[in-house]
């Protein structure tokens, strides 16, 4: 192989490679880099799912089981 062949592969392989990440810039990939940790940590309740049960919550006179309270 001649050296001019492989400095012409090699320029063809940088080239390619800048615009590979002119497109991801363009495409927003780098707009939040911060964002993902801290939106893991979130407490997010899955759409359809019941809310969470709140312990100190009044439930209508009923115990945990859904038994009346009081009386024997």
């Amino acid at each position: 192989m001649s050296i001019g062949l492989l400095i012409l592969l090699s320029l063809a392989v940088g080239i390619g490679a800048w615009l590979l990440f002119m497109w991801s810039v363009k495409s927003g990939q780098y707009e939040d880099p911060e964002g993902p940790k801290y939106r893991m940590l979130e407490d997010e309740e899955e759409e359809g799912a019941p809310p969470a049960r709140d312990p100190g919550r009044d439930h209508g006179g009923r115990d945990d089981r859904g038994r009346p309270r009081g009386g024997a």
